[in-house]
């Protein structure tokens, strides 16, 4: 017996590096990208290099533990439901629960007010379907997440292919992150674009019957509308169009699970209704694009983020460029008051009398 042999992790280990890696997927890259030293020195100076090589190497250890004591397909499924859990449902739960107890609040953080609550009077009280919205947006997350198993397992384990993701220790370097998160999200927004018009809003199909009758009967947003439709329509609506461009160009489990991050929290914001959001330039213009479609009666804005629909044609009120154009002269607005209230508030220079 070799007695300088490493022990295998426990189950308890597995389970805890499993819990872990969601956080530790968004922290440690984080926090080593911080720790740059030119980066520190204009944002965190306490921080020093060190650190940056630390974060990285607890987080290749993390990530080479999870591969070399876990099923490729295991890392896979937990990691997407950690990531659809933390940075989705958590979310979406925490501002359902903001929006039930402190509805006074709430409504002014809405853009349309009390109709906008998911538990007001006008969308049935709390005796209301907003517990089977959050019921539903819920199992189809899980749906989304047991599809992309089925797919991962019928690629290693029935056609002896490998994995329909690239999942090994190496990390990917950063400009290859960069390059497949430009990519999947602009091949994303065509793909949400014509799914959306042409199989869920086309009179011929048949899956536009069972999206109108879900998603579309909620007409104030918030976040677990997302996620709330028919089975079928969502696969459609939402899977189809976030996990086929992470298929098609391989993506490296990490960069799909970044992907997935910015796509969650992209949801969870776009539907949450609040006229208050981290960025009004990109996030604002989702937000009320997505309430102009639900309220429109599905008549325009068909893609995510608006960039299709405006080369359509199709966009409803306000265009992306506009809300570019607009928060462009609202920074300039903003920089030209702030440098009047500086000249404003100089002491003038004292005159020497003769």
């Amino acid at each position: 017996m070799n007695i300088f042999q490493s022990a295998q992790p426990s189950l308890l280990d597995r389970a805890w590096l499993a819990i872990r890696y969601p956080y530790d997927l968004v922290r440690n890259p984080l926090d080593a990208l911080l720790s740059i030293p030119a980066l520190s020195f204009l944002l965190i100076p306490t921080f020093s290099s060190y650190s940056t090589s630390l974060n990285l190497l607890f987080f290749y250890v993390t990530w080479s533990t999870l591969i070399l004591s876990n099923s490729p397909l295991k890392v896979e499924v937990l990691g997407t439901l950690g990531i659809r859990v933390l940075f989705y449902l958590l979310p979406a739960t925490a501002f359902l629960a903001f929006d039930g107890a402190t509805p006074t609040l709430a409504a002014k953080a809405k853009e349309h007010g009390e109709s906008a609550l998911p538990m007001g009077e006008e969308q049935g009280g709390r005796k209301g379907k907003w517990w089977r919205t959050a019921l539903v947006s819920t199992g189809n997350v899980l749906l989304g997440v047991a599809l992309q198993s089925c797919v991962e397992f019928v690629f290693t384990k029935l056609l002896h292919f490998r994995s329909a993701l690239k999942i090994s220790t190496s990390l990917p370097m950063p400009w290859a992150i960069a390059i497949d998160l430009i990519r999947g999200l602009f091949l994303r927004e065509i793909l949400s674009y014509v799914l959306h018009r042409y199989i869920l809003h086309h009179p011929d199909s048949p899956l536009t019957s069972y999206h109108t009758s879900w998603q579309h009967t909620i007409t104030a947003p918030y976040a677990f509308v997302a996620n709330y439709d028919h089975p079928l329509a969502y696969t459609v609506h939402v899977f189809l169009p976030t996990y086929l461009p992470a298929l098609l160009f391989r993506f490296h489990l990490l960069t799909y699970h970044m992907y997935l991050a910015i796509v969650s929290l992209e949801e969870t914001f776009a539907y949450s209704g609040y006229n208050v959001l981290p960025s009004g330039l990109i996030l604002g213009g989702i937000a009320r694009r997505q309430e102009r479609h639900l309220m429109g009666e599905g008549k325009g804005n068909y893609s995510c983020l608006g960039i299709v629909d405006f080369v359509a044609g199709t966009s409803l009120g306000e265009d992306v460029v506009e809300d570019i154009t607009e928060a462009a002269e609202n920074n300039h607005v903003q920089e030209r008051l702030k440098g009047r209230a500086k000249r404003g508030g100089r002491k003038p220079k004292s005159r020497s009398r003769s």
